[in-house]
């Protein structure tokens, strides 16, 4: 008995979190994946070191649009990151599930088709915020200052590198 109950403990320390062989974290309010992708839905918002509005504030995120990762969820509270992993907890309210992307190479080029050799429409710079739309395997269409097209999803944050839209 005590060598069964051993080997229980033993393959339950080996499973992911959450559950069964390829079982994903989700968030305990919501039940949706974490961590995963959001944008700013304000203009500004508070970023407090906990998730009520006694806590203090650490981080200012000033920029409409802006794709954050949540990676908890407390409440009506979302723990999130941006980037370069600032952030804290901000209140649910302010955040929308539309996607965007930053671009994080300067010149990108926005192609017609997830194709290296297609046509370029347009070239984005280092930082800009672009609308996400579809994504396959290596590629993601953006819309961006009017323009939209096909960029290597490696070039982007604010999607998952296993991570497929339609």
């Amino acid at each position: 008995m005590t060598r069964l109950l051993l080997l229980a403990l033993a393959c339950a320390l080996c499973l992911p979190a959450g559950g069964g062989v390829g079982a994903r974290d989700t968030g305990p309010v919501t039940n949706l994946q974490l961590p995963r992708y959001v944008s700013m839905k304000a203009a500004e918002g508070n970023a407090r070191r906990g998730p009520s509005l006694t806590h203090r504030i650490d981080w200012v995120f000033k920029r409409r649009d802006m794709p954050l990762q949540i990676t908890a969820e407390h409440g009506h509270w979302r723990r999130v990151e941006d980037r370069e992993g600032q952030g804290g907890w901000v209140h649910y309210s302010l955040l929308s599930g539309v996607r965007t992307v930053i671009v994080e190479q300067d010149r990108l080029g926005l192609h017609m088709r997830p194709d290296a050799e297609a046509p370029v429409t347009a070239e984005l710079e280092s930082g800009v915020v672009a609308r996400l739309g579809k994504c396959g395997p290596e590629w993601c269409q953006l819309r961006s200052g009017g323009y939209r097209g096909w960029a290597p999803k490696a070039r982007l944050w604010g999607v998952g590198a296993e991570e497929l839209r339609d």
